[in-house]
């Protein structure tokens, strides 16, 4: 039984680009996780994806680029506003403007730097860089 499909989604690809897969299979489908996905390929973190509908449930196939050096969920999913961003990007991120954050606001799942560029917080879902 899975706790966590985020969680076990981003461990996955981080297991999968480590040992060097082009291709990486995620089961269970969520919204969540579409959005994730979607803003990862529009950052260039990975390459395309698609969704697979099979009897069983569907699976998301996605194509794997080799550009993620580590990603992980952050627990517990902290309420941010916009000024309080730079002391989570110090705490998750290795340097300044190297990696994102993902963050679910009232507009949907961004990145930190959308955020903060609209003026607006949320709470912290994921890491990437």
């Amino acid at each position: 039984m899975l706790n966590d499909p985020l969680a076990n989604m981003m461990s996955l690809m981080l297991n999968n680009e480590a040992i060097g897969k082009s291709e990486c299979l995620i089961k269970p489908v969520s919204k969540v996780i579409k959005e994730l996905l979607r803003v990862m390929k529009e950052n260039g973190y990975i390459g395309d994806f698609r969704e697979v509908e099979d009897s069983r449930g569907n699976y998301i196939l996605l194509n794997l680029i080799g550009s993620i050096n580590k990603c992980g969920v952050i627990k517990p999913r902290y309420a941010v506003k916009n000024a309080d961003f730079e002391k989570f990007e110090g705490r998750y991120l290795p340097a300044k403007d190297l990696g994102i954050l993902f963050v679910s606001t009232p507009m949907g799942i961004m990145t930190h730097y959308d955020a903060k560029s609209k003026k607006m917080g949320g709470r912290l879902l994921a890491y990437c860089y």
